[in-house]
């Protein structure tokens, strides 16, 4: 059995110990579709990258030979990228402003597609991290609602150097009084944490793919 299989099966039978019902979005980032077929063959279906060309570039044929596959946006997404981004992702994790949420809208009505939408949110109040703060996310999910994306949920990506759990504590429950069912947090150092704190999906990539270059 190829190492990121395993790797796979041990992080799902830890979490569903916990949430039968998690969906692990496989971060493949920067490795080659060569590390990547392994866990296509053997039927994992959510794949998460952070930039749009490189996406393209390595998916756009996977897409059509494994038609299940859920692609998930999970880095910063820029408006000039967003026609490019709806075409091969199914979620979009990322969304922080009415300007990238109204350009995601009106890519996808160009093509009739649906894409699914988290709103990302600067939990800790990083002025280096993207996501919208807790006073303006009322709003946004109000105008993305009007706008009538297909919002399923919240996403953050807390501190590595502080303990999160307190932050997914929040979290969880913004996504509840705001009425969403998803809720995407938890990586490699953290998703047992995540998990516990009702994620639906963690975005795991050194843990099932080793280390990065």
């Amino acid at each position: 059995m190829h190492k990121s299989i395993s790797n796979l099966i041990s992080i799902k039978s830890e979490v569903e110990k916990i949430n039968e019902h998690i969906n692990i979005i496989a971060v493949s980032k920067t490795f080659k579709i060569d590390k990547i077929y392994p866990l296509l063959d053997y039927g994992h279906i959510h794949f998460g990258e952070n930039k749009v060309q490189e996406a393209l570039d390595k998916w756009e044929l996977i897409k059509k030979e494994y038609k299940n596959i859920k692609l998930h946006m999970i880095g910063k997404l820029q408006t000039n990228k967003v026609k490019f981004a709806v075409r091969i992702f199914d979620y979009i994790h990322s969304v922080d402003s009415e300007k990238l949420a109204k350009k995601i809208s009106d890519e996808q009505n160009k093509i009739n597609k649906k894409v699914k939408i988290f709103i990302q949110v600067n939990i800790a109040n990083e002025k280096q991290k993207s996501g919208v703060d807790k006073d303006n996310l009322k709003q946004l999910v109000s105008y993305c609602k009007k706008i009538d994306l297909d919002l399923v949920g919240l996403m953050c990506i807390p501190s590595v150097d502080i303990d999160p759990e307190n932050y997914f504590k929040e979290m969880c429950q913004l996504n509840k009084s705001l009425g969403l069912n998803e809720l995407s947090m938890g990586m490699s150092s953290d998703y047992v944490k995540a998990v516990k704190c009702f994620a639906t999906f963690i975005r795991v990539g050194s843990s099932i793919f080793g280390q990065r270059n």
